[in-house]
């Protein structure tokens, strides 16, 4: 069951790179350790600038293949889903990350290879 195209991906991108900036401080992480409010935002603008240069119909200097821009999403997904378990986050830090780790390795599997895997 994979329904996540290529256009749907665009579209997530550039809200979810925001909330990842944002959320952190307004949510307060950072009770557990500090990296937990460090983390997210520091992705958050990597990923803001992936998405910008990413060859897609949202992006703006489309320069960087589709597929580069999914693994970079799934290594993002992998880390925020082992970071909570290596540096020992606990409570809302913890549930932030395992949460977002967990949907952005969803949105990768459910996306469609014929999209997934063309610069179109």
């Amino acid at each position: 069951m994979r329904f996540v195209t290529k256009t749907i991906h665009a579209w997530l991108d550039y809200p979810v790179a925001l909330a990842l900036i944002a959320l952190p401080f307004l949510l307060g992480l950072g009770a557990s350790h500090p990296l937990a409010l460090v983390v997210s935002p520091v992705v958050g603008v990597a990923a803001l600038l992936l998405t910008v240069f990413t060859d897609h119909h949202l992006g703006i200097v489309r320069v960087l293949p589709y597929r580069l821009h999914l693994a970079v999403d799934l290594a993002v997904g992998v880390l925020f889903l082992v970071l909570p378990l290596v540096v020992g986050f606990t409570g809302l830090d913890a549930a932030f990350y395992l949460l977002n780790g967990a949907a952005v390795v969803a949105v990768i599997g459910f996306s469609k290879p014929e999209d997934s895997w063309t610069t179109a």
